[in-house]
C-alpha cells in the first residue's frame, strides 16, 4: 500500500540520478501504415529470478486495457545469447525470466500490432492508417515488477516513417533524420506522454498563457482535414485563456493537443498531465455539424489535466500499472470533468450558449426516462465501471452505461447553482474549482484525495450539507434524474416536433436516427436497430436491439423514410408498421404511438433567475 501525504508531489518530473536504473527503449514506427511497431528494450538486471509485466491499468482508461494479446514475437538476450521466458499462469501480464550468471542487463525485443478495430473505447483501438498514427508508450515496453514508475528512467527514442512529423509533450534530447531521441525520463511521465505523428500535419501555436506555451498537433487522413477556420482556431486559443480564469493556475510546463482525424482510427479522448490523446472523424473540421458534435472533446480532457491528473482519486491513484483501480469517485474524476468541459465550450465560443443548453436538454431527457434507475444507483455506474465501458449498445437504458459522466454534468450543475442560491451570487463552483484545483503551479504533480476532504473543499467555499447531497444524489434508485440544477437555473425541460442543432449534429455524427422520445428506437444509417427503449412504444410491440430494419410502413428503408413515418403518427390513426429481419426470419411489427417526433429542450423559466447563462458566460474578457 502506498501512503499520500497532503502534499504536492512531484511524481512527474522526477530527475534521473545515479541510483536511478535508466532502460533504454527505441520504437521503431516506420512500419506504422502495416500496423506495426517494433520495440528494442535494454534494461539494467542482476543474476536471479526475474518478472517483466506489461502495463495493465492505464490511467484515465478506468479498466484493464493493456493491449497484451497484440504483444508478439517476445525475445530475450542476455550478452546475446538466448534467455528463455515463462508467461505466468495467472497473471497475463507478467513474464518470469532467469538472470543468467554474470549478466548485467537484458535485451528485449518485441513487436506491437495495431487493432484494427476503431469502435473500441480505448487507446487500445485501432491507432494507425496508412497515413498517420497515434502512440501509447505503455503500448510498447515492458518494466521489472516491484519498480517504482516514479523512479525508473527510460531513454526513449522514436524513428518515424519518411516524411512524416510528429508532435508530443515528452521534452526532446535531439533530432536526426527521422529519429527523435527524447530526454530521460521516469516511467509515469513517458506513459503520460504519448506522441502522434503523420504525413499530413500540422501544429498549431495557441499561445503562451500563464507562463506555459499551448500547441495542439493535428494528425489528418487528408491535406484538406487539417482546415481549421481562424473562428475555431480563435476558439481554441479562448479555452487556453477560459481554463487559466478557471483554476488560476497551470499543472505543466506546456501543453499539447494531440488531434487525430481519421475515419479509421478509435475515435476516444484519453487524458495526460501536460497533453491529450483527441481522436475524432477526418472531417471533424471542416464538417461544422461535426464539429459541434464534439465540441466539448477538447475542452473536456484539457479539463482532465486539473481534475483527473492533478486532483485524483485516492482509489485511482494507485502508483503503478497492476494494481487495480477502484472507480467510487468517478463522479467527480469524470462526472465533475464533463459538467466544467461543457461550461468551457461555451464559455470558449466552441458552443454557442443555445448549444450548451440544447446539450444538457438532451442530457436531462436521456437519463430523466431512464428505466435502469430504477435499480442501479448511480454510484454503481462508477464502482462497475470497468465492466459498463465495454457492455453493449442494446437495451444500454435498462442497464444503465457509465451514467456519471452526464449524471455528474447535472449533478454539479445543481451544486453550481446550489452554491450561488446560499451565497447569493458572492461564490459559485468557479471558486472551488480555484481552491481545489488550483494552487502551485509550473510542473505536473499529483494530489489526491477522497469523499471527506472533497466535502471540507465545498464547504470551505459554501457551508452546506455537502455529504447528504451527493449521496442522496448517488444512491438514489428514483424514477427522475436531478433536475435541479435546471430548474433552479431558471429553466425547464420541455419537448417538441424539432430537433435542436446539437441533436441534428449527434445524429450525423453518430450515423444514426435518434427516436428515443417518440417510437423509443436508434437506427443506424443501414437499419440496424442499435437500441430500443425498455418502456418505449417499440419495445411494447415486440421489436429488440440488433435487428435490422427492412422497410417501413411497406417501403424499403431509409432514414428519412422512418423519421417522415414517425411525423405522420401526430395525424394518423393506424399503427407505424415495420418489417424487421432478426436473423434468417422477417416479421412485420405494428407500433402503437400518435406522438409525432419529440425532442428535447430547455424553456425559460422566469420563476427563477437565469444562473445557467451566467455559468456559461465567459470569464475572461474578450
Amino acid at each position: 500500500m502506498r501512503i499520500y501525504a497532503f502534499c504536492l508531489l512531484p511524481l512527474l518530473l522526477t530527475r534521473a540520478s545515479a541510483q536511478d536504473p535508466t532502460v533504454t527503449l527505441k520504437v521503431d514506427a516506420t512500419d506504422a501504415p502495416r500496423r506495426l511497431f517494433h520495440v528494442r528494450m535494454n534494461m539494467p538486471a542482476k543474476p536471479g529470478p526475474l518478472t517483466l509485466l506489461y502495463p495493465k491499468w492505464i490511467p484515465g482508461e478506468h479498466m484493464p486495457v493493456g493491449p497484451i494479446t497484440n504483444l508478439v514475437g517476445l525475445k530475450v538476450t542476455a550478452a546475446g545469447q538466448p534467455v528463455a521466458w515463462r508467461r505466468d499462469s495467472v497473471n497475463m501480464y507478467a513474464f518470469h525470466v532467469d538472470v543468467p550468471q554474470g549478466a548485467t542487463s537484458l535485451d528485449v525485443a518485441f513487436d506491437y500490432i495495431s487493432a484494427s478495430d476503431p469502435n473500441m473505447f480505448t487507446s487500445s483501438g485501432s491507432s494507425t492508417t496508412s497515413e498517420l498514427a497515434v502512440l501509447n508508450w505503455n503500448q510498447t515496453l515492458l518494466y521489472p515488477e516491484g519498480s517504482d514508475p516514479d523512479h525508473l528512467n527510460y531513454q526513449a527514442t522514436f524513428q518515424v516513417p519518411a516524411g512524416w512529423r510528429y508532435g508530443t509533450a515528452l521534452p526532446i534530447a535531439r533530432e536526426s533524420g527521422n529519429q527523435v531521441e527524447f530526454q530521460p525520463a521516469p516511467l509515469t511521465t513517458l506513459i503520460d506522454s504519448p506522441i502522434s505523428t503523420g504525413m499530413h500535419y500540422r501544429t498549431i501555436d495557441l499561445g503562451n498563457n500563464g507562463g506555459a506555451q499551448h500547441y495542439i498537433h493535428i494528425a489528418a487522413d487528408s491535406e484538406h482535414a487539417l482546415d481549421a477556420t481562424p473562428d475555431t482556431i480563435a476558439h481554441w486559443k479562448n479555452l487556453v485563456a477560459e481554463t487559466g480564469a478557471l483554476f488560476g493556475s497551470r499543472h505543466y510546463r506546456s501543453y499539447h493537443f494531440l488531434f487525430t482525424l481519421s475515419d479509421y482510427t478509435v475515435r476516444i479522448g484519453i487524458e495526460h498531465h501536460e497533453s491529450s490523446d483527441d481522436r475524432d472523424y477526418e472531417r471533424t473540421l471542416i464538417d461544422p455539424a461535426l464539429l459541434k458534435a464534439d465540441g466539448s472533446l477538447l475542452s473536456h480532457e484539457m479539463t482532465h489535466s486539473w481534475n483527473g491528473k492533478y486532483r485524483r482519486p485516492s482509489g485511482l491513484a494507485t502508483g503503478g500499472y497492476d494494481a487495480p483501480m477502484q472507480g467510487d469517485l468517478l463522479w467527480v474524476y469524470e462526472g465533475l470533468t464533463n459538467y466544467l468541459g461543457e461550461v468551457l465550450a461555451a464559455r470558449s465560443g466552441l458552443w454557442t450558449p443555445k448549444d450548451y443548453r440544447d446539450s444538457l436538454a438532451m442530457t436531462a431527457a436521456q437519463l430523466d426516462t431512464e428505466s435502469g434507475r430504477a435499480w442501479r444507483p448511480l454510484e454503481d455506474t462508477a464502482v462497475a465501471a470497468q465492466l459498463l465501458y465495454a457492455a453493449g449498445d442494446d437495451y444500454s437504458e435498462y442497464r444503465r452505461s457509465v451514467d456519471y459522466y452526464p449524471e455528474g454534468s447535472l449533478i454539479w450543475l445543481e451544486a453550481d447553482v446550489t452554491i450561488r442560491r446560499l451565497s447569493h451570487g458572492a461564490k459559485s463552483l468557479n471558486d472551488f474549482c480555484r481552491s481545489f484545483h488550483g494552487g502551485p503551479g509550473g510542473a505536473p504533480a499529483l494530489k489526491p484525495y477522497n469523499f471527506d476532504e472533497l466535502v471540507t473543499a465545498l464547504n470551505a467555499v459554501q457551508p452546506y450539507d455537502w455529504a447528504g447531497f451527493f449521496q442522496a444524489r448517488l444512491r438514489s434508485t428514483e424514477p427522475h434524474a436531478p433536475l435541479g440544477g435546471i430548474t433552479g437555473g431558471g429553466w425547464k425541460l420541455t419537448y417538441s416536433s424539432m430537433p435542436s442543432d446539437p441533436w441534428k449534429a449527434f445524429e450525423q455524427y453518430g450515423k444514426q436516427i435518434d427516436l428515443s422520445f417518440s417510437i423509443g428506437l436508434k437506427v443506424k444509417e443501414d437499419g440496424t436497430i442499435e437500441d430500443v427503449s425498455f418502456n418505449g412504444a417499440s419495445a411494447k410491440a415486440g421489436v429488440v436491439p440488433s435487428t435490422k430494419v427492412i422497410a417501413v410502413n411497406g417501403r424499403q428503408f431509409d432514414l428519412t423514410t422512418l423519421r417522415e413515418a414517425v411525423q405522420q403518427t401526430a395525424a394518423s390513426t393506424t399503427p407505424l408498421e415495420l418489417l424487421i429481419k432478426t436473423g434468417e426470419y422477417y416479421k412485420t411489427y405494428r407500433i402503437e404511438y400518435r406522438g409525432g417526433e419529440r425532442y428535447p429542450h430547455l424553456e425559460r423559466d422566469s420563476a427563477a433567475p437565469d444562473l445557467i447563462s451566467l455559468i456559461s458566460a465567459p470569464l475572461e474578457k474578450k
